[in-house]
């Protein structure tokens, strides 16, 4: 191998060693169809019910080689609110819950992003329900950044877990007997909207 092809090879490997550092952050648009947000408590210690939060609308902007460089802003409209038993949901949008005529979402904005080991990152942010803000943090695992086998795009997917109260937010009805703290789990998958979409 001669000295001006190794040399050439060299540079080669730290423009691409170079590009890599300074590669920029990837923005991600949020797929309703596959994210789910579960709301779970405890009923009394007897049951431990959940409910779904779909129609999630965002973006998730990471950055592998910059951590700190990622964040996520996400829009939960609550008629989204599901836990498939019509009464109960009922009960959930009027006013003594998320009294959704008047507050039709919930948001997150995350204010710091970092690295938490191994394919995880610790997010946190601020978590808006009726009009109170109060700062949350998701412990998130990261499943996969990578081309979408089937679109081609490139798709990145997370789960993440938090625990909130109920009091927090103005929705502490019956508590502590049904439980003040409930657990979030979310699970995510966003991609990079084709040209033209």
């Amino acid at each position: 191998m001669s000295r001006h092809f190794k040399r050439a090879l060299l540079a080669a490997a730290l423009a691409t060693a170079s590009a890599a550092a300074f590669a920029a952050p990837v923005t991600y648009t949020i797929d309703p169809n596959h994210t789910d947000v579960v709301a779970q408590w405890n009923h009394f210690g007897f049951s431990n019910p959940i409910a779904h939060f779909g129609q999630v609308e965002g973006t998730i902007t990471y950055d592998p080689d910059n951590v700190a460089a990622s964040r996520v802003e996400v829009v939960l409209p609550l008629a989204g609110l599901s836990s498939h038993v019509k009464a109960f949901d009922d009960h959930l949008r009027n006013a003594d819950f998320f009294d959704v005529e008047k507050f039709p979402q919930a948001t997150f904005k995350s204010t710091a992003v970092e690295a938490a080991g191994e394919g995880k990152l610790k997010i946190t942010g601020d978590l808006t329900i009726k009009g109170i803000t109060r700062p949350v943090v998701l412990d998130t695992t990261i499943n996969s950044v990578a081309a979408h086998p089937m679109s081609k795009q490139p798709t990145a997917g997370f789960d993440a877990v938090a625990t909130i109260k109920r009091t927090d937010f103005d929705l502490g009805l019956y508590a502590p007997n049904v439980s003040d703290e409930v657990q979030l789990r979310i699970t995510t998958e966003a991609s990079v909207p084709k040209q033209g979409e």
